[in-house]
Parts: structure tokens; C-alpha cells; sequence
């Protein structure tokens, strides 16, 4: 993991197209701005998570009807 230091509207630049700014720092929270193309999805961790798992379930749950439609019943 790289670990920089930025201050309030200071920037960095990823890949070219993305760029993260520092917005506001207030005790222990800091207000972060992202722009980047429409095409590239931005999700808060947790949420990116929760996403991983409904498609984990849903394909499970797809294998699992393709698995009975075998069985010819």
C-alpha cells in the first residue's frame, strides 16, 4: 500500500483520468472528492463488499437451477 500525506485541496492523479482531492478534514474524518470518467465505478468499500457477495449468491443460485434443469425434471 503507498500511504501519502495531503492537506486540504491537494490532490492526486491515477492513471491519468482519476483525481482524488482532499476536500475537508474535521477531527478524525476526512471529505474526500473524486473525478473520474463515467465508466469507471466508484463504491465506498463496504458497499463494493456487499456487491461482491449479491453476485456470489445470485451465481450460486444460477448454477444451482442449471444444475436441476440437468436432472431432466
Amino acid at each position: 500500500m503507498l500511504a501519502l500525506s495531503r492537506k486540504k485541496n491537494e490532490a492526486l492523479i491515477i492513471n491519468n483520468n482519476v483525481e482524488i482531492t482532499i476536500l475537508e478534514v474535521k477531527g478524525d474524518q476526512v471529505k474526500v472528492g473524486i473525478e473520474a470518467p463515467r465508466e469507471i465505478p466508484v463504491y465506498r468499500k463496504e458497499v463494493y463488499l456487499q456487491i461482491q457477495e449479491a453476485n456470489k449468491a445470485s451465481s450460486d443460485v444460477a448454477g444451482t437451477v442449471d444444475a436441476l434443469k440437468n436432472l431432466g425434471l
